[in-house]
């Protein structure tokens, strides 16, 4: 009760409130993000291999988690220091614009960094762990992820002001992330992970993307020259429809190079399971979440429900590829007892 009494006597918040500001500061309704492709990796690993490990989940799930949180409250703060989300105006939350903990006064840009490096420490130490019990892979893709989250805003690199954002993200929470766990599980290499993590891949960078065109004239006013910001809304309007229908055009080629492996053995190794097809059922989704780029890209607020499809059609392509890796699974291992 006297802490309380102090708390508000000096103007700041009862620990527990300050630690819902921390909680808030995380963004943890985007941890969808990484959730997707480690489930994804985890499901793959045990469908092509049998092995799962669910002590080694936990600790990747918990590890990418760490570094996701990290670069969102890293992001926010060098947003801030670039007064980036200070002079946007056209943000719609919970979508773009950050957090917006610093410019409330919720938080101080120096208790934003230290909560960013308190998870990127944490996320490397169980980083650190796996590499020791499952091998120099692992180190590999997390200082990729550490100093790409980090750095996607923060000066000297920058990396989302140099055009090259939406594919860091697509790299990070697909490809890196599902193949990261597949080897985790499996302690061995194979391109099945990698692709199937394209579809995911593209769909996070595609958050990204659509999510720029609110930001987009504050980006440009502080020199981050995103793809939105290079092209314009009306063509980067076209271009989202090409990066959302891309995500079926891979799956539906895959699969069918899947099919024709059959008489091509070579292109084995290229394959998806046919079961993967179950993601065609988001594709109304991403057709409205396109309809309403082409029309809405200048307006801010009518341009919110495109936001939200996209995020949508991330997670639920997600949850549909695993649906159909854990299809396939259970098929590897009913279908030759139906032989027998």
């Amino acid at each position: 009760m006297s802490q309380a009494i102090s708390d508000q006597v000096s103007g700041q918040p009862p620990a527990a409130g300050k630690f819902k500001l921390f909680l808030l500061e995380t963004r943890a309704p985007f941890f969808t993000a990484t959730l997707v492709p480690i489930v994804l990796g985890g499901i793959i690993a045990w469908a092509s291999t049998g092995n799962f490990h669910w002590g080694y989940f936990v600790l990747t799930l918990l590890g990418g988690l760490c570094l996701h949180a990290g670069t969102n409250i890293a992001n926010d703060y060098w947003d801030h220091k670039s007064s980036n989300d200070e002079i946007n105006e056209e943000y719609v939350r919970p979508f773009t614009g950050g957090s917006r903990m610093i410019q409330r006064g919720l938080l101080s840009p120096k208790e934003v960094l230290g909560e960013s490096l308190v998870f990127f420490i944490a996320g490397s130490i169980i980083g650190l762990f796996l590499v020791w019990t499952r091998g120099l892979p692992v180190l590999v893709l997390g200082v990729i992820g550490i100093f790409s989250g980090f750095f996607y805003c923060a000066p000297p690199v920058r990396l989302s002001y140099r055009g090259v954002g939406e594919a860091i993200i697509g790299l990070n929470f697909g490809p890196l992330m599902v193949f990261g766990t597949y080897w985790v599980q499996t302690q061995r290499f194979d391109w099945l992970p990698i692709i199937a993590s394209v579809p995911v891949g593209i769909l996070i960078a595609a958050v990204i993307y659509i999510n720029e065109f609110q930001d987009c004239a504050a980006d440009k006013a502080v020199g981050r020259k995103h793809m939105i910001a290079r092209w314009g809304k009306e063509k980067g309007a076209a271009g989202y429809a090409v990066i959302m229908f891309a995500v079926y055009a891979w799956i539906a080629a895959w699969v069918i190079t899947g099919l024709l492996s059959r008489w091509l053995p070579l292109l084995e190794f290229l394959s998806l399971p046919v079961f993967c097809l179950l993601a065609f059922i988001t594709l109304p989704k991403a057709i409205q979440a396109v309809r309403t780029a082409r029309e809405f890209h200048s307006d801010s607020q009518k341009l919110v429900p495109a936001n939200a499809l996209t995020i949508m059609s991330h997670l639920q392509v997600g949850i549909w590829m695993m649906v159909g890796f854990s299809l396939w699974g259970v098929w590897n291992r009913v279908y030759p007892l139906l032989l027998n």
